[in-house]
């Protein structure tokens, strides 16, 4: 990671430095100037946003930026990070935009990029453009010397486009009749889209968090908070939930019971499906080192491959086109369907599953019998610092005491997240208890040292 570029692009709190409006432009004529030099170019570029109220600031930001190099921008308005891909791919732009700062809360904000083929950029590309705002005297002297800025337009029609898609990619036989859902758009990007999707395809809707003040995105709704939605799926008797993030790349899931479902029990059901029906290329899935131990031992059972990439959806989908996997993601819910689409995409992972269910006639709790799920805990500490772990001698005896206590019957994983201040803690064993237990003295002795 470099210092302003993290695992997912730029984050950070919105109006505050690296996401001002003063770097915002500097990013955007580093955007223009690093496309520009490609092969090819056509000097358009697409921007996108979740429902921050920030996001409207960023993009003009950012537009002016791109706009003062020479580049034209076309502004598609709220949409999700996976509809940004998919039109930047189909739409002969330079690159797509994302102001997004996905699950974070609405006082964050980020800024995420997408090459023209719709794939995210390369660590290399990243730090190439870095480099560009970090020393942006140049490119201010370069647009001083241009003549003929670019211009703005609005992209007319651009959910209609990304909606078309996702419903040219329901593979179900039939169609969603006969289900009832209920779905949690987390105030966010997906809102205004998912509800009429599923209604469109059939299915018996209803609606909550689908309506974004600007303030509210994520706030005790989506995919990090399902507990709202798992009532509600009880209560109105549904066959299952569905929960997506602020800009609709993740998905969580709801079973009938009020069970929730994270990434890898989704992944696993998808796999055994697509294996059966000769589907899962190289019979091969990629997650991360933070996938559950009960995930690659359903995989084992079922006779796949099992690759771990590092913590990001771009680093699995790396290890995915290197493999050649058409399946793969996080267990956070950001879930890759390769043969359909260059990024993760909640939506797009709800239709799959749904097909799963609508052509196996089975319920969700039946389907996630697949996979049994090892006692886990993940902590998250807030950090002013990260430094080395290794250099921190309190938090390597911690981590060895417990990886010694719990030996072949569970594992210890202590990392920095790369879009928030945080050290992330998890533990997984034998039971919940001592896994709980481990995890709190780890995250106690990390809160004392850089707390």
């Amino acid at each position: 990671m470099g210092k302003l570029f993290g695992t997912d692009g730029i984050r950070g709190v919105a109006n505050q430095y690296p996401l001002d409006c003063e770097t915002a432009l500097k990013a955007g004529r580093a955007i223009a100037a690093f496309f520009g030099d490609q092969k090819n170019n056509t000097g358009r570029f697409l921007i996108g946003r979740d429902t921050r109220i920030s996001g409207s600031m960023l993009a003009s930001s950012l537009a002016a930026g791109i706009c003062s190099m020479g580049g034209s921008v076309w502004l598609a308005g709220v949409m999700p990070t996976p509809g940004v891909a998919y039109l930047t791919a189909n739409g002969g732009y330079d690159a797509g935009i994302v102001i997004s700062a996905s699950h974070n809360p609405f006082g964050d904000n980020g800024i995420k990029l997408f090459q023209a083929d719709g794939f995210k950029l390369s660590d290399t590309d990243e730090r190439a453009i870095e480099a560009l705002i970090l020393e942006s005297g140049a490119l201010c002297e370069k647009s001083a010397a241009i003549r003929q800025t670019g211009t703005i337009h609005d992209l007319e029609l651009a959910r209609q486009h990304y909606t078309q898609f996702l419903r040219g990619k329901f593979t179900s036989d039939g169609s969603l009749i006969g289900l009832k859902l209920v779905i949690d758009c987390s105030n966010g990007a997906a809102s205004g889209i998912a509800t009429k999707l599923f209604e469109e395809l059939g299915a018996d809707v209803i609606a909550l968090f689908c309506e974004p003040d600007g303030t509210n995105i994520n706030d005790n709704c989506g995919s990090q908070h399902p507990e709202i939605l798992a009532q509600r799926v009880v209560a109105e008797h549904a066959n299952l939930g569905l929960a997506f993030d602020g800009d609709a790349d993740r998905l969580i899931v709801v079973d009938e019971n009020g069970y929730v479902l994270a990434g890898d029990q989704i992944m696993a059901i998808c796999a055994r499906w697509m294996k059966g029906r000769g589907a899962l290329s190289n019979s091969l899935v990629v997650s991360t080192v933070m996938s559950n131990l009960g995930f690659g031992v359903a995989l084992k059972k079922m006779g796949i491959r099992h690759i771990k990439a590092g913590v990001g959806d771009r680093y699995v989908m790396e290890e995915m086109v290197k493999a050649g996997a058409v399946l793969g993601g996080e267990d956070s819910g950001h879930l890759i369907f390769l043969n359909q689409h260059t990024t993760g995409d909640g939506m797009l992972a709800a239709l799959n599953l749904l097909a799963v269910i609508q052509s196996s006639k089975q319920t969700l709790s039946e389907l996630a019998t697949v996979m049994t799920t090892f006692p886990q805990c993940l902590i998250n500490v807030d950090v002013r610092s990260k430094p080395p772990l290794d250099s921190l001698n309190p938090v390597v005896r911690e981590i060895e005491a417990a990886e010694k206590q719990l030996g072949e019957h569970g594992r210890v994983l202590v990392r920095y997240s790369g879009t928030q201040p945080q050290c992330r803690v998890m533990v997984e064993g034998p039971t919940q208890e001592e896994t709980r237990s481990l995890c709190q003295g780890i995250a106690d002795v990390v809160a004392q040292q850089l707390g």
